[in-house]
Parts: C-alpha cells; sequence; structure tokens
C-alpha cells in the first residue's frame, strides 16, 4: 500500500518552486511586452500572449496558430526566438542558447536587463 503522507510532503516544495518559476517568467514577459510597446498584462492572457509574443518578434501575429502543429511548433519556435533576439539587439548564438535552450534566463536577461527593443521598419 503507498504512502500518500510522503509523496503530499515531496510535492508541497515543488509546487511552490513550480509557481515561483511560473511568476518569474510571466514577469519577464511583462517587462519584454512592455519594452516592445505592448501592453504588459498580455503576458497573463492565455494565447493572446502569444499572439502578442509573435506580434513583438515582427511576425504576423497569427502565425501563433503553428504552434498547435506538432513537429511544426520546434521549428515555428526557434524562428520566433531568433527573431526576437534580433529585436533586442542579441545576434543568433546568444539567441538560439538563451532563447531556445535556456529560456527562462534568456527571458529574464531581456526583460529586467538592459536591452532595448528595436522595432524593425516594415518593407
Amino acid at each position: 500500500m503507498p504512502n500518500y503522507d510522503t509523496s503530499a510532503a515531496a510535492s508541497g516544495p515543488s509546487s511552490i518552486s513550480g509557481l515561483i518559476f511560473t511568476v518569474l517568467v510571466i514577469a519577464a514577459a511583462w517587462q519584454i511586452f512592455e519594452k516592445a510597446g505592448e501592453h504588459g498584462w498580455a503576458a497573463i492572457v492565455p494565447f493572446y500572449n502569444l499572439y502578442v509574443a509573435f506580434r513583438v518578434a515582427g511576425y504576423n501575429p497569427w502565425l501563433f496558430l503553428l504552434i498547435l502543429i506538432p513537429v511544426v511548433n520546434i521549428i515555428v519556435g526557434i524562428m520566433w526566438a531568433l527573431e526576437l533576439g534580433r529585436r533586442f539587439g542579441k545576434d543568433g548564438v546568444w539567441s538560439f542558447f538563451l532563447l531556445v535552450v535556456f529560456s527562462f534566463i534568456g527571458l529574464m536577461i531581456l526583460g529586467f536587463g538592459s536591452a532595448t527593443y528595436r522595432k524593425r521598419p516594415a518593407f
């Protein structure tokens, strides 16, 4: 018979750390959106946050729907991360490692660091 007391005790710290992680990612996205001239509160609205994130990266915002397609979502996510990094003056290597591989760290740097948003002119 499983001991439910130990599993409940072990889930407490992981739940708290997960909540802290989530709050930090939302706060970083909020700051990124505000740096780009968007409403920061968009970071807490499901699906709308992806719409705004694609707009911040300079893509057609409706391309976020491609995130719902398996395998395509990986390619689109990498493209989005690389372009978001470029919008904040980061090169491709920085963007790949800190926005794709270690995205938590990259979002913290873009959101809370000194990076400034550079809007590209329309073609």
